[in-house]
Parts: structure tokens; C-alpha cells; sequence
């Protein structure tokens, strides 16, 4: 269940992400541009205003996120991406912030590439912060004896199939691989804006299988231990590192 009001409370920091994605690829006329994960659609739109000669084909698993996405133009369509299948004539792929959902992304990634085009351009991010103090804290109150048997189906315990920059230039051996690593530094503002940032993406899964009153009672619980991990300065604002792994492929062959 994603909230796309939520999802772009914090839209500037989300998008430098795609944008510094985006720029390293370096398709000139490509015949179709696919966004897979397209959330709210307002980035797809910039695909089709940089590729204006190309078909945009965006997808999202989220119903909600595609009514957003339909609601500034997007042709957006609602499907996994686990069962998504590369045309003849796509020519570039992006995938943002999305992947990290997808235990068996790995195999995915082999398969597109074996189903694209010579030349076609695959280009991905996925948070690498599953180790910040933020996701720690998010697993060890998940983890106490009042969350751990209602949480269990959320899957918030279980590690995420990341991998570093030097693991998925191994894994796409068809290519030409440029990955690398960033850590932003987020400047945040407001009332508990860690719990608030974390509610658009990683607490997603616990607020899907909790109630309102459950919900309210474990971000109650949430809010101060975060708060500890991540104060607030005296300018009243609050710094999160943040680290995102970047891949872009060209197929070689």
C-alpha cells in the first residue's frame, strides 16, 4: 500500500537520485524507454521530455501509484516487475529505488539483459542502507516480543538481496558496466522527519500489515529511538546519510 502524497513529501531528495542515474546514460534516439517502478509518474515525464521520440512504457505494482501516475498523463499500467518481459525494441530501461523489493532481482536483471537488444541501456539505484542506524532501529523494535509475531509476514526482519557496486558489475557480463556508490547527505526539517522519510519507503511493509492502532502505537515507539540516533541540530534541522548503489549497462553483444 503506497501513498503517493507520502512518497513525494520528500520529492527532491528522492528524485536527485534518478537524475544523477539518468545522466550516465548515453542512448542518443532510442525506440522505447521503460520505466519500470514508476511510482507517481512525475519522473517518467522526464523520459519522455529528454526521449520525446520514444515510446514510454511505465509500469508500477502499486494501484494507487498508477492512478497518480495516469493523473499527470503517464500511460501507466499496474503490474509486478517480476513478471515484466522486455519488447524487441526497448532500448533503455530504468529502474528506481525499486529493485531492493525483489529477493530474486539478481535473476531478473540476467534475464532482461538476455531479452534486450544489442546496444540497449539498463540503468538501476537501489538504497544500500540497510545497515544505517535507521533500518537498525526499525529491525530492533520489529524484532521485541510485542512486534515480532505480528510483523512476522512483513518481511522487515529479512536482508535485503543488495549488492554492492563490484557484485552487479560482475553479474552483468553482457555489458559494459558503470556502477558506483553514493552516500547523500540529507538535510531534513519538521517534527520527527527521519520517521517521517522512512514512512514513504522502508516502513511501507509494517504499515501494510498492521492497524491504525497498531500502527500509531509502534511508530509511537519508533519516533524517540530514532529521534536518539538522529538529533536535532539547534538550526532545527536533521542531517540522514543515505547510501545508494548505482549501476548502468550497455549490452555489449
Amino acid at each position: 500500500m503506497w501513498d503517493p502524497e507520502k512518497y513525494l513529501a520528500f520529492d527532491d531528495h528522492r528524485s536527485r537520485a534518478f537524475f544523477d542515474l539518468l545522466n550516465r546514460v548515453a542512448a542518443e534516439q532510442p525506440r522505447r524507454v521503460v520505466d519500470l517502478g514508476c511510482g507517481p509518474g512525475h519522473l517518467t515525464l522526464a523520459l519522455a521530455q529528454r526521449w520525446p521520440g520514444a515510446v514510454i512504457e511505465a509500469s508500477d505494482s502499486s494501484p494507487d501509484m498508477v492512478a497518480a501516475a495516469r493523473d499527470r498523463g503517464v500511460d501507466a499500467t499496474l503490474g509486478a516487475v517480476e513478471e515484466w518481459h522486455p519488447a524487441p525494441d526497448t532500448d533503455v530501461v530504468i529502474c528506481n529505488a525499486v529493485l531492493q523489493w525483489v529477493p530474486t532481482h539478481t535473476t531478473l536483471l540476467s534475464r532482461w539483459v538476455d531479452r534486450m537488444p544489442s546496444g540497449a541501456w539498463l540503468a538501476f539505484q537501489v538504497p544500500g542502507n540497510f545497515d544505517a542506524p535507521s533500518h537498525r532501529t526499525i529491525r530492533e523494535l520489529a524484532s521485541r516480543d510485542r512486534w515480532r509475531a505480528e510483523l512476522a509476514s512483513s518481511g522487515i526482519l529479512e536482508p535485503r538481496a543488495v549488492l554492492d557496486p563490484d557484485g552487479y558489475a560482475r553479474l552483468l557480463t553482457r555489458c559494459q558496466v558503470d556502477a558506483w556508490e553514493t552516500t547523500y547527505l540529507q538535510r531534513l526539517e519538521g517534527e520527527d522527519p527521519v520517521l517521517e522519510w522512512l514512512t514513504g519507503t522502508a516502513l511501507r511493509p509494517v504499515r501494510d500489515v498492521l492497524d491504525d492502532t497498531e500502527w500509531q502505537e509502534f511508530t509511537a515507539q519508533l519516533a524517540p529511538l530514532l529521534r536518539a540516533e538522529y538529533p536535532r541540530h539547534t538550526d532545527g534541522t536533521t542531517w540522514l546519510s543515505f547510501r545508494r548503489v548505482f549501476v548502468v549497462g550497455r549490452k555489449t553483444g
